[in-house]
């Protein structure tokens, strides 16, 4: 008889506290959490200066949760949304089930909200005065929020479901990452093992089948954010695109084949670009290359190309960056998104929906011709969009057929990068600030066309040289040749180790080679000279010996080839040489 009645004192606790942990027609919208309880109610405190309905659990991670309500479930979705869209709250809170809270800790002084049954030694009401009875502690099993309905009641009011709210589910769980496949309304087993994975990550008991409370919290939170951002699904009939863009962040600016461009709306930092133009694989590799020169695809992201498609992302201290583009029945379509990197929040809703959203459709590209302009109006720009630029260019030339190369100690001083030929990186193997020397070698082997042949033996005073170099750095897309005379085997001071030479040229011809008429190299081309005291005459240069060339190669382990005896080569075949070893060399930031 005393044991009964222990246990129906038990059972009635057990009840009494099941109960309302069962309940599940109430939601929280979650604002934050935090590690230790002091920073949990200093944030609890701030919020309740704001909002009237602040509580705050420990969870069951151990973390503390500052919560706002409890709402209705379709009250809880309402609020969550206008609260988000209106920046009251951080963008990633969310709907919370009273499932994983266990004390309260805010209000101070609250109720809590504890599952352990103290134990209970004597209730002088049921037992004799002689009589004692102890109970162990009992812990109730954590309740899940499926227990609003069980997996057949839920699969019955599943079943009631018309078909456009079926796809909306699919589309939910899509859009948080959970389902990949078409969106037809059937929960087939991709759809039951989507729907077991969003149950989990929102600590729920992972039955593959939501409840109706589930399925309102899963829709409310995705249209949350469809209301925040402005999500919508636009099909772009010129461009021949179908994609969801956030169109309260973004909206339509203009056509610039092959481009389509949205600009940045209500405050926004974001930029949309769609991508459309006829074109076969060379035109996708070709595009795959420009967009690596533009100033909003900084260097060092990720870079991949297949066959058929590319993806490139990129990152600094101003805008970060994702393209997209592929190839399908002989047109390209794709997109490009950037944005400031300190004003990141959505993006990891927005690129998903952009992502997953993107496709082509019909059989039609933007017609290049759509819109006329100037030339003048797309000099120094790529359809509206400004190409990088590096911050000078200067020249140099190949010393062997893996690629090393020589250039002036200018070219490369305080460079964050540096290029030949625009995109191909080099490394700075050394420097010599004494001949003004530095020696460069290629990132990924090369194969250079054609190497320098080092003069190393008396040269001809007053003979006829040549210089190759880019003298108007980038601005062109070859080097050009220079003609002149050697005028002495020493500087005008007497200095050894550089040759004077008679001859205009221009600052970015500074590391190109000095060539005689067989096609030899004399030396490499210095930077003007510097002489404070007295204007010297605008033909007046100096290069770098071939010998001094030689002795800094061979110092660095590079082996070069010296220049044998041979007769003068023809003019044609002097300039196709010259110009074959000589690359521009940029110094970007």
């Amino acid at each position: 008889m005393t044991c009964l009645r222990a246990f129906a004192l038990v059972f009635g606790l057990l009840t009494a506290l099941i109960a309302p942990a069962f309940a599940q027609d109430r939601v929280w919208v979650q604002v934050e959490a935090q590690p230790t309880l002091r920073e949990a109610e200093d944030r609890a405190r701030a919020y309740a200066g704001a909002f009237p309905d602040v509580s705050g659990y420990r969870l069951r991670s151990g973390w503390y949760a500052i919560m706002l309500g409890p709402y209705g479930v379709e009250q809880g979705a309402a609020q969550l949304s206008n609260l988000r869209r209106e920046n009251l709250i951080p963008q990633d809170a969310f709907i919370a089930y009273g499932a994983d809270f266990r004390d309260q800790f805010w209000p101070i002084g609250g109720p809590s909200t504890g599952v352990v049954v103290p134990p209970v030694t004597e209730d002088p009401l049921l037992t004799a005065p002689d009589e004692t009875v102890t109970v162990e502690p009992v812990v109730i099993p954590e309740p899940t929020p499926s227990a609003d309905e069980t997996p057949d009641q839920a699969r019955a009011s599943e079943a009631a479901l018309e078909r456009p709210d079926r796809e909306l589910l699919q589309t939910a769980l899509q859009w948080f990452g959970f389902y990949d496949s078409t969106i037809d309304g059937a929960f087939g087993r991709g759809t039951r093992a989507s729907m077991a994975a969003w149950q989990q990550a929102n600590a729920l008991e992972p039955t593959g089948i939501l409840t109706t409370l589930q399925r309102a919290t899963l829709v409310g939170n995705y249209q949350a954010d469809l209301a925040q951002y402005g999500f919508e699904t636009i099909t772009e009939a010129e461009a021949g695109i179908e994609v969801t863009l956030p169109l309260g962040l973004v909206a339509f600016d203009h056509y610039e084949p092959p481009f389509v461009h949205f600009a940045p709306i209500n405050g926004s930092d974001l930029r949309i670009v769609l991508i459309s133009q006829p074109g076969d694989q060379a035109a996708l590799y070709g595009l795959y290359d420009i967009l690596q020169t533009l100033e909003i695809m900084p260097q060092g992201g990720e870079r991949s190309r297949g066959e058929r498609s590319f993806t490139m992302t990129g990152a600094n201290a101003t805008v970060a960056s994702m393209a997209y583009a592929e190839i399908s029945r002989g047109l390209i379509k794709g997109y490009i998104l950037t944005w400031n990197p300190a004003r990141a929040d959505g993006m990891d809703r927005i690129l998903p929906a952009v992502q997953n959203s993107f496709r082509a459709v019909g059989d039609t590209a933007l017609d290049p011709g759509m819109v006329v302009m100037e030339a003048g109006t797309r000099a120094g720009l790529l359809s509206g969009l400004e190409v990088r630029k590096p911050l000078f260019s200067r020249s140099g030339f190949f010393v062997t057929a893996d690629g090393v190369v020589v250039t002036t100690v200018e070219a490369v001083a305080n460079c964050g990068r540096v290029t030949i030929e625009r995109d191909v990186d080099m490394t700075v193997a050394s420097t010599d600030a004494t001949s003004g020397v530095a020696i460069l070698r290629p990132v990924t082997a090369l194969a250079a066309p054609v190497t320098a042949n080092l003069q190393l033996t008396p040269d001809r005073v007053g003979s006829e040289i040549a210089v190759a170099g880019y003298s108007y750095e980038d601005r062109l897309s070859a080097p050009v040749l220079t003609f002149g005379g050697l005028e002495a085997l020493e500087g005008l001071n007497g200095e050894a180790g550089v040759k004077r030479l008679a001859i205009n040229v221009l600052a970015g011809d500074a590391g190109g080679p000095v060539l005689d008429g067989t096609g030899a190299v004399l030396g490499m081309l210095q930077p003007a000279p510097q002489d404070a005291a007295r204007q010297l005459p605008p033909d007046v240069a100096y290069a770098t010996a071939s010998a001094v060339l030689a002795a800094q190669l061979t110092a660095a382990g590079v082996v070069t080839t010296p220049a044998t005896p041979s007769g003068a080569l023809p003019p044609e075949d002097l300039s196709r040489r010259a110009l074959a070893m000589t690359v521009l060399v940029s110094c970007w930031e």
